[in-house]
């Protein structure tokens, strides 16, 4: 766990798991040697042997009375076509409340896009049924999102739909929102397609500092230097490529803590130019 406060705003990182294995089953440009190359990586994001630090956890926002959790992760005893996501038992939900956040006290769940390691503790089976797990939450969906991987028919994507997504929608407890929707004066979306057709990245601003929460707009902070590197799971490569780009102009050397979702710890830092590019600097304090 880590916490850090932006104004009165603050961060809680809650880690579901840490993995290092090769960046080529989601950057299929990250191998081994490409990696190697990038020395500026480690220690933090990658080991000399070129093989990558990656993380899947949750950022739970604290902003004007809200508790909102910002993705959940892949969650326990679901069945996934990649092994080792597979009918996981992670400590995840009780790490969650020895962080200081018990389930009832969560007020809103946002998910970035509708990916299966983003919507996974959105329910928990109870009983043989998949019911939502902060049941005193409203679960904030995009509109975009929702009304393209409702439809959905292959294997990978529909199993996280019915059993993470639709159970929250069929309880009434989802609100379809806009990429731009504003969940207090310090914490609003912002649109970032491309990785998927409705993603959307989290901006909070409060008190003269400011932080940004990626999403999958980045998997990893090597795609600061490269920014044409594409997720092999991006639904449009052309419009993720042009999105990582945009978004490396918009935040490059300005005060801005950027939160990798996917970034090992310390998973935050700034970006910053070097040698007519980018690069991710990691955040120390």
């Amino acid at each position: 766990m880590n916490r850090w406060e932006i104004g009165r705003v603050r961060i809680t990182r809650v880690v579901e798991m840490e993995t290092v294995s090769k960046g080529t089953f989601v950057l299929p440009d990250a191998t081994l040697e490409n990696i190697q190359r990038e020395a500026w990586l480690q220690p933090c994001f990658a080991e000399p042997s070129g093989r990558v630090r990656m993380s899947i956890h949750a950022l739970v926002l604290e902003s004007e009375g809200r508790r909102i959790v910002v993705d959940t992760c892949l969650g326990n005893d679901k069945p996934r076509m990649n092994p080792p996501w597979n009918m996981l038992q992670t400590a995840f939900l009780r790490d969650l409340e020895q962080a200081g956040f018990p389930r009832d006290s969560i007020t809103h769940v946002l998910c970035t896009h509708l990916h299966v390691d983003h919507v996974g503790w959105n329910t928990m089976l109870v009983e043989g049924r998949w019911v939502p797990t902060f049941a005193r939450a409203r679960y904030l969906i995009g509109r975009k999102e929702w009304a393209h991987w409702s439809q959905a028919t292959d294997k990978f994507t529909k199993d996280p739909i019915d059993d993470s997504v639709r159970p929250v929608v069929d309880a009434g407890l989802a609100d379809l929102v806009e990429d731009t929707h504003r969940l207090t004066s310090e914490v609003w979306l912002e649109p970032t397609p491309g990785h998927t057709p409705g993603h959307f990245s989290v901006r909070i601003a409060s008190q003269g500092q400011d932080a940004v929460i990626t999403g999958d707009l980045m998997h990893h902070p090597v795609q600061c230097a490269h920014p044409e590197w594409n997720c092999g799971f991006d639904s449009f490569p052309d419009e993720a490529r042009a999105t990582r780009r945009a978004f490396l102009e918009r935040y490059g050397d300005r005060p801005v803590l950027v939160f990798g979702t996917h970034f090992a710890t310390p998973s935050v830092g700034h970006i910053v130019t070097h040698a007519g590019g980018y690069r991710f600097r990691a955040f120390e304090g």
